[in-house]
């Protein structure tokens, strides 16, 4: 699950009430230029320019508006009042970062913000968006939503909240790395082609590759402007001859570029998109409305292009790893299970010691561990290192207050990863610090079993994660718990720790499970105001190779290699095959982590694999 950053100290203020003046003063500003602009609200979601889960400080305009800090949301700002809309992760986050005489809270899900607008609007009025903010779909639906309420939706690229953000923090814009083949495991121009036979079979004549990611993947290039998110901040037209035309900031373009990547890309700024686009005109370009900007897509419709919706094909083509990434991926997954298995047998002999550490020590003290393996950049997201009752929000940052100490009687929560030149991580253990008691090892037992009953599954092609998801929540649904979050997510290789078009989720995905998906593993479950239990492995789907009967099937290897705390376990609540796959798996530790310690840490693991 996953995000390391120290906060403005307008963020952090609070309780001498700085906090509370600071956002006033900033809605008050807004709602000046609102007026001056004859609108009646300003849709402020937590996204940049490229619509992704991590952005830049100086892109964090809903941070600054209103405080909250989760990485999903939506602020309304009305001349009279300002409404937040978070998700199900982020509903006691929000209550203790957003001041509720300012903000109403409201469900991003289960109420529509459009549906909200109308209502409270009235006729006539006048709603602005920063369309380059949205999605096409995103904006379609709300201008539908908007006008049957006799209500306008506005597309303003002059972004209000940019027009008062006087203390903006200066973008970061540094060179990119050049990812070896070594690495990547195929050349650039041989994407591109694979890429373009893709396009030509859509019946299309080019493709918008919109995500940062996909080009990234697609040119094998890493930024270095967001560590936890190693992507170059750019988006791309891919052609149907394999020629890419590539707007970015040139100064994001390192010495040996254009050896690297080969003939047949254009470099031009993204100032230049308006007009570069023009040469789309009457052309069918495949473009995805749901997740691709909508400011893109409008201008393309305007200049005449024919718009194709359709999911661009580098996404599945990236989530389906080959060779050289898998092998990449195991590797960097044994370093970093030692750097965390050495973290782990150190917190243990510190709570032993009576040494109790508050949860920014900890976090720093693992980052300390995976800064010593080979090929380590950076942190794959922000590390939620939870104590106590913290764990409960299960996207947790101790950055985001004073952060809290161990207790004994409790569980910390440390769901983490690293960024690898040959792979991404992500994994989370629940430790017990002394005796948590009976009812919290029952239900870690439960998270447990489902966890287990999703890394042994077999499936035939064609399955998805929608499909597989109720094998990880079945023993908690039967005892009447839930939690309200994706079972997994998928994940890349040096790229975005969160990573589609595959997950493992109640809600609908049609994206069928294949052979080099990496995806991960993390049932949970969470009571507000006392403790938190999440368990977290990465697994990549592969051929069942011993497979039996008619329909040829799938399968889950796990690539983690950490063991989950047995002293959490109950095992009366586990039947023989469970208690034999979770020996299985720790005998797969020992053997593969142990030859790569040494010392207190071999120890360690040789006591924390033992049979259950």
């Amino acid at each position: 699950m996953g995000s390391d950053r120290q906060l403005p100290d307008s963020i952090n203020a609070g309780a001498d009430g700085r906090f509370m003046t600071t956002i006033a003063a900033r809605l008050a500003a807004v709602r000046d230029l609102l007026e001056q602009a004859d609108y009646d609200a300003l849709v402020v979601p937590r996204a940049d320019e490229y619509l992704g889960e991590y952005i830049p400080e100086h892109k964090e305009r809903l941070r600054w508006i209103s405080g909250f800090t989760g990485s999903a949301g939506v602020a309304l700002v009305l001349r009279d009042q300002a409404a937040l809309f978070v998700d199900g992760r982020y509903t006691v986050q929000v209550r203790t970062q957003v001041p509720a005489e300012l903000f109403t809270y409201h469900h991003l899900v289960e109420e529509p913000q459009a549906q909200w607008l109308a209502a409270t609007l009235p006729r006539g009025a006048r709603v602005a968006c920063d369309p380059r903010l949205h999605s096409l779909h995103w904006y379609r639906e709300m201008e539908s939503v908007l006008a049957v309420a006799g209500i306008e939706l506005v597309a303003d690229t002059d972004n209000l909240v940019d027009r008062c953000w006087r203390d903006r923090p200066e973008e970061v814009c540094t060179p990119a790395l050049l990812l070896d083949e070594a690495f990547s495991g195929e050349c650039s121009s041989a994407k591109r082609q694979r890429m373009a036979r893709l396009i030509t079979a859509r019946g299309c004549d080019a493709a918008l590759i919109f995500a940062p990611d996909s080009v990234s993947w697609l040119l094998n290039i890493r930024g270095t402007d967001m560590p936890q998110l190693p992507v170059v901040q750019s988006f791309a037209m891919l052609d149907d001859t394999g020629e890419v035309t590539l707007f970015v900031d040139s100064r994001r373009l390192p010495d040996g570029f254009e050896a690297h990547v080969g003939e047949g890309v254009r470099v031009l700024s993204e100032a230049d998109a308006s007009g570069a686009l023009g040469a789309y005109a009457t052309r069918r370009v495949l473009a995805d409305a749901r997740n691709a900007s909508a400011w893109i897509q409008l201008e393309l419709s305007r200049l005449d292009a024919i718009l194709v919706d359709g999911e661009d094909p580098v996404q599945l083509a990236k989530a389906c790893k080959n060779a050289v990434e898998l092998a990449g991926t195991r590797n960097a997954h044994c370093r970093d299970a030692v750097a965390e298995i050495r973290f782990l047998a150190w917190l243990d002999a510190e709570v032993d010691a009576g040494r109790l550490h508050d949860e920014a020590q900890l976090s720093d003290k693992l980052l300390s561990f995976r800064q010593q393996a080979e090929h380590f950049h950076a942190v794959s997201f922000s590390t939620i290192s939870a104590a106590g009752a913290n764990a409960a929000m299960c996207h947790y940052n101790h950055l985001n207050g004073v952060p809290a100490r161990l207790s004994a009687g409790s569980v910390y929560l440390l769901d983490s990863g690293g960024q690898y030149t040959d792979g991404t991580t992500d994994i989370t253990r629940t430790v017990p610090i002394g005796d948590p008691g009976p009812e919290v090892r029952r239900l870690f037992t439960l998270v447990l079993k489902g966890h287990i009953a999703l890394a042994q599954v077999r499936f035939p092609r064609g399955t998805t994660g929608t499909q597989l998801d109720a094998l990880a929540r079945q023993f908690l649904w039967r005892e009447g718990y839930d939690y309200d979050h994706g079972t997994g997510h998928g994940v890349g290789v040096f790229l975005s720790v969160h990573e589609g078009p595959q997950r493992i989720s109640k809600v609908h995905n049609a994206v069928a499970l294949r052979p080099g998906m990496i995806v991960s593993n993390e049932p949970g479950y969470y009571r507000d105001g006392a403790f938190g239990i999440r368990c977290e492995n990465l697994q990549v789907v592969r051929e069942c190779e011993d497979s039996v009967g008619e329909t040829p099937v799938l399968e889950f290897e796990t690539l983690t290699l950490v063991p989950f705390d047995t002293r959490l376990l109950d095992p009366a609540l586990m039947d023989a095959a469970e208690i034999d796959w979770l020996n299985r798996y720790h005998q797969r530790v020992l053997e593969t982590i142990g030859p790569l310690l040494q010392g207190s840490d071999k120890v360690w693991l040789s006591q924390a694999t033992r049979p259950v």
